[in-house]
């Protein structure tokens, strides 16, 4: 079928993961609607740009609010589901707002989604999922981390689960929808450490490259010894597409990320420092509160769909650190 009789839908594809998703997508001819309040998402001129396309429509609405789906006029081949809040930081702060829109917004989506009887719905999750098996099972937790690992809360007393919790929760909320309805016309994504341009400010590799900007010195880096694999944006989305389109991944959770290049977080930062020549005093201080020793996905399923990834570390880094420059330093509108 041509893509151009293909209807999407992207909830949140205003923010990080959703933008980039719906450019690539629109840019194959795929009539996409783009569903978002903008409370993650920027109304900024790569957005505009991406809106003006005559195969995009956007539609400023609340996933929260059930009628803003209800009034949708149209039915859909592919759902992705990215729409959340995001960042650390929101975790702690609106751990009630992190947890409505997570939750409720998926039983909105399920409804509306069983409701038209046709397409595919992708589901974006978290590696977020994965902590607290990580804390319960210690050295005996895979690393590679396989999809099959038992997903627990280890301490619902911190808010930082508002998000994880968020994520498990509407895995079953899938799977239970999909007994019932049977049907297995879904798939889940786990996004591990996914970055680039334009993803905000709360994540670790902007706001390093913002401390370098200002001259941050001496330079506090948080949790210099954890480790992490980094997935650059163009591949992240290439692969969510695939695992969308595939029919093997029907009824699947697939984690998205990178199994190579893990790095610990000092290192991380001196990547960075040595793309902005600039190299201050360090000042080492602890992990965030619930944060994780060792991150890394085992990408085996998605690579079995044909996933490659093409963009190294030392380039989306240097893309990365180029963006946030020119926008910080004025060279472009402000996020």
């Amino acid at each position: 079928m041509e893509k151009s009789n293909l209807e999407v839908l992207i909830t949140g594809g205003a923010g990080f993961i959703g933008y980039h998703l719906s450019n690539l997508l629109a840019g194959q001819g795929y009539n996409v609607t783009i569903l978002s309040n903008l409370t993650r998402g920027k109304d900024d001129k790569e957005f505009k740009d991406l809106t003006k396309k005559p195969n995009v429509h956007f539609i400023n609405a609340d996933i929260t609010k059930k009628e803003n789906l209800e009034n949708l006029d149209k039915q859909f081949d592919f759902i992705y589901h990215l729409a959340a809040i995001n960042g650390t930081r929101n975790f702690y702060d609106i751990p009630d707002k992190v947890l409505k829109v997570g939750i409720i917004g998926m039983f909105n989506i399920l409804d509306f989604f069983v409701k038209q009887k046709k397409g595919k719905l992708l589901f974006s999750s978290s590696s977020e999922t994965y902590a607290g098996s990580l804390k319960l099972l210690g050295k005996n937790f895979p690393i590679p981390t396989p999809e099959e690992i038992p997903l627990v809360i280890d301490d619902p007393s911190n808010v930082r689960w508002s998000y994880g919790a968020s994520k498990m929760l509407s895995e079953v909320a899938i799977h239970s929808y999909s007994k019932v309805f049977d049907t297995n016309k879904f798939c889940i994504v786990r996004y591990h450490n996914i970055y680039g341009p334009r993803m905000g400010h709360d994540h670790v590799i902007p706001q390093v490259i913002e401390r370098i900007i200002n001259k941050e010195n001496p330079f506090k880096i948080f949790g210099a010894h954890e480790t992490r694999t980094f997935c650059y944006i163009d591949d992240a989305v290439f692969a969510t597409q695939l695992v969308m389109e595939s029919r093997e991944t029907d009824g699947k959770t697939i984690n998205i990320g990178r199994g190579d290049e893990e790095i610990r977080i000092s290192d991380l930062a001196e990547k960075l420092f040595n793309i902005a020549d600039y190299h201050p005093d360090i000042k080492h201080q602890p992990s965030p509160e619930g944060s994780v020793s060792r991150r890394c996905p085992d990408i085996s399923k998605l690579m079995q769909l044909g996933f490659n990834p093409k963009v190294s570390l030392d380039i989306g880094l240097e893309l990365t650190y180029n963006h946030y420059f020119n926008i910080l330093s004025g060279k472009e509108k402000s996020e």
